[in-house]
């Protein structure tokens, strides 16, 4: 039986490639298999991960025929998993050796439906580590109290799904797929339902995901219009949660991460294709006013003046942001 399946997209990602799957290779074991999806690669990756299916153990390699980004990506993997537990490693980050047996042990041992990770953040030479926003560690937590408070970064806003581990049972009831197409802010809706809808997580202080920054191909470098999918991250985040039981009490916590992700966005438009910046404004713009206005408020005046400020101008001066947008 196959413990654990770590899922691994892959986009043009040649020269990291190779650190990436020696640290693969430094996790293998018997009853671990490692799904490599190449995700239609247009430089030399298909041929290192030729070479790789046939050296590191357990590796199987799916092909897309067509870019789907990562979120489809995770699916593919996802779909042939087999694994008791399932985890996720980009293309361009790596694994410290014994990492992912030291994963499966504390799941194992703590026997709940999903186990966050603290993790590496590395650009350069420079590395710093970045931890869960939950206090409490080794301990089984009930998800959907680990959502709020509003005004404060918790679990959902941590939303890395490499760091972690799942259990099979919330890959059978669909909870760690992806939404298929979105190109970025694809964990934001996941980390969501997750906390919404599973039983039971825990957080361990467990450190061994290595998390490259400032990789000129990731989409976080470049200021196309695939990094505006956040607001169809963030429309989906309200619309589920706006349906659950307790949409009272977690909504307030929705509006307010939505409107922090757009003042950031805003903040950074420089980044952006001219064109792309003035769609930024014209569809952040329509989002606020789509918000419901009681909750817009109560996030607006929690925030601090700069942000809380550029969000009301842009709401008011853009009365046709509808037609903008469309």
């Amino acid at each position: 039986m196959v413990k654990l399946s770590v899922v691994v997209p892959f986009y043009n990602v040649q020269t990291y490639a190779l650190e990436t799957l020696r640290s693969l290779r430094a996790n293998s074991r018997e009853d671990f298999e490692f799904l490599l999806v190449d995700d239609c690669s247009t430089d030399s990756t298909p041929e290192i991960l030729d070479r790789a299916v046939r050296d590191l153990p357990g590796a199987s390699l799916l092909r897309h025929e067509s870019n789907g980004g990562l979120a489809t990506a995770r699916n593919t993997g996802l779909d042939a998993a087999r694994g008791e537990y399932v985890t996720f490693l980009d293309g361009d980050d790596w694994a410290a050796p014994g990492y992912y047996a030291r994963l499966v042990a504390a799941a194992e041992g703590l026997g709940c439906d999903f186990v966050r990770t603290d993790h590496v953040q590395f650009t350069a030479r420079a590395r710093t580590v970045h931890r869960v926003p939950v206090g409490r560690r080794d301990e089984v937590l009930d998800p959907r109290a680990a959502i709020l408070p509003a005004q404060r970064s918790t679990s959902v806003d941590y939303a890395y799904a490499w760091a972690g581990v799942y259990h099979r049972r919330l890959v059978d009831r669909g909870l760690v797929h992806f939404t298929d197409g979105l190109r970025t802010a694809e964990d934001r809706p996941w980390i969501w339902r997750l906390h919404r809808e599973a039983h039971s997580f825990a957080v361990v202080g467990l450190l061994g995901v290595f998390y490259r920054r400032g990789v000129a191909s990731s989409l976080t470098q470049i200021g196309d219009v695939r990094q505006l999918d956040f607001i169809r991250a963030f429309d989906q985040i309200i619309e589920e949660t706006s349906k659950d039981p307790e949409a009272d009490l977690l909504l307030p916590k929705a509006v307010r991460t939505y409107c922090a992700i757009i003042a950031h966005h805003l903040a950074a438009k420089d980044r952006f294709e001219p064109a792309v910046a003035r769609q930024l404004r014209a569809m952040s713009a329509t989002a606020l006013k789509r918000l419901p206005q009681d909750l817009l408020k109560e996030a607006l005046d929690s925030m601090d003046l700069d942000r809380s400020d550029q969000l009301r101008r842009l709401r008011r001066r853009m009365p046709s942001a509808g037609r903008a947008a469309a």
